[in-house]
């Protein structure tokens, strides 16, 4: 099997796509790479924090493991599609950006 590198493409996944996609693997993890102020505000269901800006960032995925697949968000898409770019340089190979971020998501959220 190849190993992706971060050039290639990542999915970029609507919100139903995001949605369908997780649902099919229940062992996929839901990553949210805002800040811990976004993330108590408000957040998609079951998802964990690791915040893209703070500077243990790349030590805190390097620790994830890689067989699984993580489905990414942030407030836009941005930080969230830089992340799955760091991801794939460490040898993740399921990383999955939500396009357009939260601000477009139609699905569960929890709050505060």
């Amino acid at each position: 099997m190849r190993t992706l590198n971060s050039y290639e493409e990542i999915p970029n996944l609507t919100s139903d796509a995001f949605q369908k996609l997780k649902s099919e693997d229940p062992n996929g993890i839901i990553l949210d790479v805002r800040t811990e102020e976004e993330f108590r505000n408000v957040r998609l269901t079951n998802s964990i924090l690791i915040d893209i800006y703070k500077p243990d960032f790349i030590e805190k995925i390097s620790l994830l493991d890689k067989s699984k697949s993580y489905f990414i968000y942030c407030a836009s898409g941005v930080r969230s599609l830089n992340a799955c770019k760091e991801m794939r340089k460490r040898g993740f190979e399921k990383v999955y950006n939500l396009e357009y971020g939260i601000h477009e998501w139609d699905g569960e959220v929890e709050n505060g």
